[in-house]
């Protein structure tokens, strides 16, 4: 295939963009599309603008090929007598006639009302009115003398300038889509029902289909005033024969029809050089003549019998099958190369996105399990900022301590407790001191008799102590605790035996 034997490593990034950009809208071959694109100086619209309208031949390549391939002067005469005798029917018999199809594009019959600027029409404005009171005082001529108008349109028409087609048949224009909706409307009405497909659209669009999809456009026109349409249409389009051979798959024939009352296939008309009626015309896509060419391969004018008008089809289509197939299997082999490298784009793309997934897992993962060494770290820096605060209070709540008052102290009471240890202390406390003096002395029981060793400390800032304990006295029980207050003397009484209860055991019993 030519599109093998294409270096796309010798284009650049932005003409490697263009070609892949012009491609997926024309579908044509590498070969042809890069040759196309060098043409148009690899504008990409204007590449496109070629394919589907048709490329016109270059006058300064034309001369230099002519320069390049014209032979000697000297020997130019005897060559052409040589061949005069021959060259003609070689030629004839060699290649079929081909005509250029051009794209043809419906003007409006009705164009919009110029509007002149403000300015002029203030301007003008005296000729204006002198306009309406001639075309006043000929209407009062026409009146007096109804024969002059007709005479004046007979010889308006007789004119050389007055050649433009004038819509005299009272149909509405419409757009092409709608006027292909309305003649196939006409058609059934006109001939029954039948098995044809009209293509429901304008020759531009049919034109375009035909040439991406590589089909044969069967372009069909009709005078609804011609003395053989209605035979035409009846013994030849209609037929059994025509009807199976034009819907068959395998044809690739994409059918248009129109009636030249209307404006668009009267254009066609003109354009495909349409001299008698009934026309039809089979126009496809050459890739021998140029890579975006349209060419009208068969014409089959006037009234002709079912059979000759399939055979002169099937000649045609014969004839420029193998080209076709060409370019189909060119394009078949690019679409499935396109799709093997979309697929892959996708593998790659789903395997890039499960990489991605996997990575944000193991992103999320890591954050996770910092997040949960971090609050680890900060909960045991806490506590050891508790801790410390605690002994630091420990020490000063020590030396914060009342001495203890001898035994010759009237108002004293005698306490006794037992710590989680086992080992019971005793300790004379005064009548009047505080319950939080008792608690004190049991947190700090450890450092009473050890804080000559070491200095006062100051009261640790933002520390507010929560003693871990309560005393309880066994027979009967009751618990001594700080939130009722009190002093010694009165909560307990002269004196008194008590354990010393953890609270943490509790709370974390509670919390079970």
């Amino acid at each position: 295939m030519a599109g093998r034997d294409v270096d796309l490593g010798q284009l650049n990034d932005g003409q490697q963009l263009a070609l892949e950009t012009y491609t997926s809208v024309t579908n044509q071959e590498l070969s042809a599309a890069i040759t196309l694109l060098e043409r148009s100086q690899w504008n990409v619209q204007i590449a496109i603008a070629k394919f589907f309208d048709g490329e016109q031949p270059d006058p300064v390549e034309e001369a230099r090929a002519s320069q390049a391939s014209s032979p000697n002067p000297r020997h130019s005469h005897q060559r052409e007598t040589l061949l005069d005798g021959s060259s003609s029917f070689s030629r004839s018999s060699s290649s079929p006639l081909r005509e250029p199809a051009p794209r043809i594009v419906p003007q409006p019959e009705n164009q919009t009302a110029y509007k002149p600027p403000l300015i002029f029409t203030l301007l003008f404005s005296p000729l204006t009115i002198l306009s309406r009171v001639f075309s006043r005082s000929l209407g009062l001529l026409a009146y007096l003398f109804p024969l002059l108008p007709r005479l004046l349109s007979n010889v308006s028409r007789s004119s050389p300038g007055s050649n433009r087609r004038q819509n005299t048949t009272g149909r509405r224009p419409l757009n092409p889509r709608d006027t292909a909706a309305r003649f196939s409307r006409e058609f059934e009405e006109e001939y029954g029902s039948h098995s044809l497909r009209f293509f429901e659209d304008g020759y531009a669009q049919a034109y375009d289909l035909a040439k991406k999809d590589l089909n044969f456009l069967l372009v069909v026109l009709m005078s609804p005033e011609h003395d053989d349409t209605s035979s035409f249409v009846q013994n030849t389009l209609l037929s059994q024969e025509v009807v199976s051979y034009i819907n068959k798959p395998e044809n690739k024939i994409l059918l248009w029809a129109g009636s030249v009352q209307d404006s668009e296939a009267y254009q066609v008309a003109n354009a495909l050089n349409c001299t008698k009626f009934p026309f039809a015309a089979l126009v496809v896509h050459t890739p021998q003549d140029s890579s975006t060419s349209m060419s009208t391969i068969a014409r089959i004018t006037g009234l002709i019998p079912a059979s000759a008008f399939v055979a002169r089809l099937r000649a045609a289509i014969a004839q420029q099958s193998s080209a076709l197939d060409r370019i189909r299997a060119t394009r078949a082999e690019q679409q499935a190369s396109r799709n093997l490298r979309e697929e892959q784009n996708t593998a790659y793309e789903r395997s890039l996105a499960q990489d991605r997934e996997r990575a944000r897992r193991r992103r999320e993962e890591e954050a996770a399990r910092l997040r949960v060494e971090q609050e680890a770290k900060a909960k045991a820096e806490a506590r050891e900022r508790e801790a410390q605060k605690k002994e630091q209070w420990r020490r000063w709540r020590a030396h914060q301590l009342r001495p203890e008052p001898s035994r010759e102290v009237k108002d004293l009471v005698r306490i006794s407790v037992r710590i989680p240890s086992g080992e019971r202390i005793l300790r004379n406390f005064p009548f009047n001191a505080d319950l939080e003096e008792l608690y004190a002395f049991v947190e700090c029981q450890d450092l009473v008799q050890q804080k000559e060793e070491y200095p006062e400390g100051a009261r640790p800032e933002n520390y507010e102590h929560q003693y871990a304990f309560q005393l309880v006295s066994p027979m009967p029980r009751m618990v001594y605790g700080l939130d009722s207050g009190g002093t010694v003397g009165n909560r307990i009484g002269r004196s008194g035996n008590l354990i010393v209860e953890s609270l943490m055991e509790e709370e974390s019993d509670g919390d079970q």
